[in-house]
């Protein structure tokens, strides 16, 4: 006589939640103020401002920018927010820093909507091995957010799991 195979993960009431799942569709873009500094130094509004006019923002559409400068200049503040005035209508979303930075705000975006209904009083395990990138940070914001109302929250496989956080 043999006996049935029983997948007891499956049957638990264990959730997983894989970050990768959340990670939205869109190129992530690096747009450079540098190229339009003079001599990659000083910032010239006229000039500045006809490379803002002149420039095909189209190209941005439905993208992921991150802004910013990667040259020690002084840049003032409004240059950012007249780029981000042009890159409002065709971007999906524009954040000043590197696209790490990007990433970071993209997921709290994500986290800060997720929806915790189905976590309370659940045992929730949070994959962590992902083929996008997805940053540390999230992770740690969908711990902050998983603490006050899940049971236990674990972090890796069902199969070889780290426990983080017992009630």
């Amino acid at each position: 006589m043999s006996k049935e195979i029983v997948n007891k993960v499956a049957s638990s009431q264990l959730i997983n939640i894989d970050l990768e799942d959340f990670y939205p569709k869109g190129e992530r873009v690096f747009f450079d103020i540098k190229d339009w500094l003079f001599a990659d130094q000083i910032l010239k509004e006229k000039d500045f401002r006809d490379s803002v006019k002149n420039h095909d923002w189209k190209i941005y559409q439905n993208k992921y920018v991150a802004l910013t400068c990667s040259v020690d200049a002084i840049i003032p503040f409004w240059a950012y927010l007249l780029i981000t005035t042009k890159l409002t209508p065709f971007s999906k979303k524009i954040v000043v820093g590197d696209l790490e930075a990007l990433e970071i705000s993209i997921f709290q975006e994500i986290i800060d909507g997720l929806l915790m209904d189905n976590y309370v009083d659940k045992p929730v395990i949070i994959k962590g091995c992902s083929k996008k990138h997805i940053p540390e940070t999230a992770y740690v914001q969908l711990i902050s957010k998983l603490v006050p109302i899940a049971r236990s929250v674990m972090y890796g496989e069902a199969c070889s799991n780290v426990p983080l956080y017992k009630k």
